[in-house]
C-alpha cells in the first residue's frame, strides 16, 4: 500500500470517529421526570406581592397588560412653508414652531439652492443639498 492511500484511509477513519463520538454527545437529553400529583409550588415572599389597591382605583397599564392610551392632543409641530415668488426665482421658507429652519432658493434658470442659518441665526451658509454633507463622485466614464 502505497503512502497517500495510507494517509488517506486515516483521515477517514478519523472523520468518521469525530462524527460518531459528536452525533452520541449531540443527543437531546431525555424527558425531565413527572411531577407528583399532589406538588404544591415553592412559596413567595412576602414582599413580592405589590400591595392592594383601594376600592375603585384604576390598575396601571403595566400590571394589566394593555398599552398605555394614546394621547392626540399634543401633535408634533408641522413645518410652516411661506412661499415667495419673485421674477427671478421663488424662495420658500420652512419654520418648525416659528422657528426657521432653512430656505429653499429656486431661481428661474439654474438649479435649486439652500439657506440653512448658522447658530447665532444671523447669517446663512449656502448648500447644494440638504443631505448628509457626504459627496459621492459621479464621473462620466463611458457615453455612446
Amino acid at each position: 500500500m502505497n503512502a497517500f492511500c495510507k494517509m488517506t484511509r486515516q483521515a477517514f477513519l478519523f472523520a468518521t470517529a469525530i462524527v460518531a463520538v459528536g452525533g452520541a454527545l449531540a443527543q437531546a437529553p431525555g424527558a425531565p421526570p413527572p411531577l407528583p400529583a399532589n406538588a404544591s409550588p415553592p412559596p413567595m415572599p412576602a414582599n413580592a406581592l405589590p400591595p392592594p389597591m383601594p376600592a375603585g382605583a384604576v390598575p396601571p397599564a403595566a400590571t394589566t397588560g394593555a398599552p398605555p392610551p394614546l394621547d392626540y392632543s399634543a401633535e408634533p409641530d408641522e413645518p410652516q412653508v411661506t412661499i415667495i415668488r419673485r421674477d427671478e426665482q421663488t424662495v420658500e421658507e420652512v419654520r418648525v414652531g416659528g422657528v426657521l429652519r432653512y430656505v429653499r432658493v429656486t431661481p428661474r434658470h439654474g438649479r435649486p439652492y439652500y439657506l440653512v442659518p448658522t447658530g447665532n441665526g444671523q447669517s446663512f451658509n449656502r448648500m447644494d443639498s440638504l443631505g448628509g454633507g457626504l459627496s459621492v463622485p459621479m464621473w462620466e466614464l463611458f457615453s455612446w
